[in-house]
């Protein structure tokens, strides 16, 4: 089962940054297995996704248990406030769409989405994921290692267990929050790291699950 949040303020700013043409690469991951292995065995899943829907993604969880998958969609916020030049705004903005009750979701995507968070949005996103999140949850996070600016959206479309292909399209850029390990570990309080590799992207992949 599909579920997206229904809100967009301004879908034409959406649709524009749709028809922006795509560029794609196959990219190999070390810690998605991980994330898939911390999910075995149970038969019904709760998944937040915090990027945009990719149809073979939500394919590729449904194929494997039976699972409910609330996809937010919260760069299309985050570009909107880029473009409009108030990115403090999303401390505010972004915490309230995870509207999932205490301890009710087993798997989370952050996908990069940390990496175009200042420090107080983050602080906050973070807490709300660890609230959602419950005992035995698992979390999936890719993380910048190079300081510089976002210049782009990535898409992660699942190609295997071990490989994502990234679709990428240009973003109205901003600097990138490049934060320290202890500092990362710091945001999820509440979470223990149980995987985490740096790859030769300049990103560092971890896998944190709720104690």
């Amino acid at each position: 089962m599909l579920r997206r949040n229904p809100r967009r303020p301004d879908a034409s700013d959406d649709d524009a940054l749709e028809q922006i043409a795509e560029t794609e690469t196959l990219v190999a991951s070390r810690a998605f297995p991980k994330f898939l292995a911390s999910l075995g065995g149970r038969e019904h899943l709760t998944i937040v996704d915090a990027g945009p829907i990719v149809g073979s993604n939500v394919d590729f969880f449904a194929a494997r248990s039976a699972c409910k998958i609330y996809v937010e969609d919260l760069f299309s916020e985050i570009e909107r406030q880029a473009r409009a030049g108030t990115r403090e705004k999303l401390a505010a903005i972004l915490p309230p769409r995870l509207r999932q009750a205490d301890g009710s979701v087993d798997a989370v995507l952050c996908w990069d989405i940390f990496d175009f968070l200042d420090r107080a949005t983050a602080q906050a996103f973070a807490r709300e994921l660890v609230r959602v999140m419950r005992p035995g949850g698992s979390l999936f996070g890719l993380f910048a290692n190079a300081q510089g600016e976002q210049r782009q959206y990535t898409k992660f479309v699942i190609a295997d267990e071990t490989h994502f292909r990234h679709r990428t399209r240009p973003a109205t850029p901003v600097p990138r929050q490049v934060l320290p390990n202890r500092d990362i570990i710091r945001l999820f309080d509440g979470l223990l790291v149980s995987d985490s590799f740096l790859l030769l992207t300049h990103t560092r992949e971890i896998v944190f699950r709720k104690r």
